[in-house]
């Protein structure tokens, strides 16, 4: 069976069918039919859509809900993530599983509000103080819209942190036909919550308030995460964005900073293997590598199939998992070739992750910021 559908239509989708029932979000092009879907969808399973005041309050919502037991999504573009910044840093600091949709348009600010772009790359990565790793997923057509959705959200349980979806204008708002079993369906976990264990809190004004213990945070081993401390019960729990030991409490003891800070980093570097996702072509005769992500893998895609059409031997690499780079799969393409290209519409933003990693290799950058997506014949011209 087949089926019309668009980008927009499949995030959703994937969203509830990974269980989500909390969405809060701000209109903005092109993320608004994401807001617009939720609201119509959510009340339907019992979840709830909120339309906020402005983008700051629509993460500091998810987050509220996510820490109260709820499985949240919000969705924006370029200008308000900009906007969301701040909290998502707080999300980083207070290990909250969330999903936020980044439907990429061309900036910067402004910019072009109906336009493609890929512009937000390093800015998803870097755009929050302290510079700690983040998950960022792209999905390269409407099927991986869904299946990414989902397998954001079992990430983002699974390591207790805010996860990218990385999109764009054109693949969230161009309806396509799709196979339907074409569908990926990969699983969601269920969330693991802290049981705390009733206590009489010391100097609370109510001694039948509990206290979580063991506590809602734990940083040894490094790389492994705790379960969620959930908020709104009678178990006395602490949020804070500051630096803090495992019951959350503010603290500036070198030991207990230093825990808290490698922690943060090791559950995602340690485990970037875990979270690596790429779709590789390689070619054992080929000495060019393409490397594309996003809607740009569609260029690929046809420039590799017209290539070897024509008699070319050449390799293929479409990156699903931003961040961490998932630098095993490029190294292993990376062997025994001497030019890798790399499309993308900005400047040459994840170019920069390659050089780094293809040293003594040529590496040739396909770049567009004029709002109309690269050709196939681009590529192959690249490659000549």
């Amino acid at each position: 069976m087949r089926e019309l559908i668009d980008g927009s239509a499949a995030i959703v989708r994937g969203a509830l069918d990974a269980g989500c029932d909390f969405f809060a979000g701000y209109p903005i092009t092109p993320a608004s039919p994401i807001l617009m879907q939720l609201l119509r969808e959510l009340p339907k399973v019992g979840g709830v859509a909120i339309q906020a005041e402005d983008e700051i309050a629509s993460i500091g919502m998810c987050i509220g809900a996510t820490l109260a037991g709820r499985r949240a999504l919000t969705a924006t573009s370029g200008p308000g993530l900009s906007l969301y910044s701040e909290n998502i840093g707080l999300a980083i600091m207070g290990e909250v599983p969330l999903v936020i949709v980044d439907v990429q348009r061309l900036g910067p600010a402004t910019g072009g509000a109906t336009t493609v772009g890929q512009g937000d790359v390093q800015f998803v990565r870097w755009g929050t103080g302290g510079g700690y790793p983040v998950i960022a997923l792209a999905p390269s057509n409407v099927q991986e819209c869904y299946s990414l959705t989902r397998r954001a959200f079992d990430l983002a349980e699974r390591f207790r942190c805010p996860v990218f979806l990385l999109t764009d204008k054109e693949l969230d708002m161009t309806a396509t036909t799709v196979e339907i079993e074409r569908y990926e369906r990969p699983p969601v976990r269920a969330r693991e919550v802290l049981a705390g264990v009733a206590r009489s809190a010391a100097g609370a004004a109510d001694a039948s308030v509990a206290i979580a213990d063991p506590p809602p945070y734990r940083y040894e081993p490094a790389d492994r995460v705790s379960p969620v401390a959930q908020y709104g019960g009678d178990t006395l729990v602490r949020f804070t964005g500051s630096t803090h030991d495992e019951r959350a409490l503010i603290t500036k003891a070198p030991a207990k900073v230093a825990a808290l800070n490698e922690h943060l980093r090791a559950k995602i570097e340690e485990h970037a293997d875990e979270i690596e996702l790429v779709e590789s072509d390689l070619d054992a005769g080929a000495r060019t590598l393409f490397v594309a992500y996003g809607v740009t893998a569609g260029a690929l895609r046809e420039a590799v199939d017209r290539l070897r059409h024509e008699g070319r031997a050449v390799s293929a690499l479409i990156v699903k998992s931003l961040w961490p780079v998932p630098e095993r799969a490029l190294r292993t393409a990376l062997l025994d070739v001497d030019r890798v290209v790399v499309a993308e519409l900005n400047h040459g933003q994840y170019r920069r992750e390659i050089e780094r990693l293809a040293q003594g290799l040529e590496v040739r950058g396909v770049n567009r910021v004029d709002g109309e997506l690269i050709t196939p014949e681009e590529l192959m011209e690249a490659a000549r």
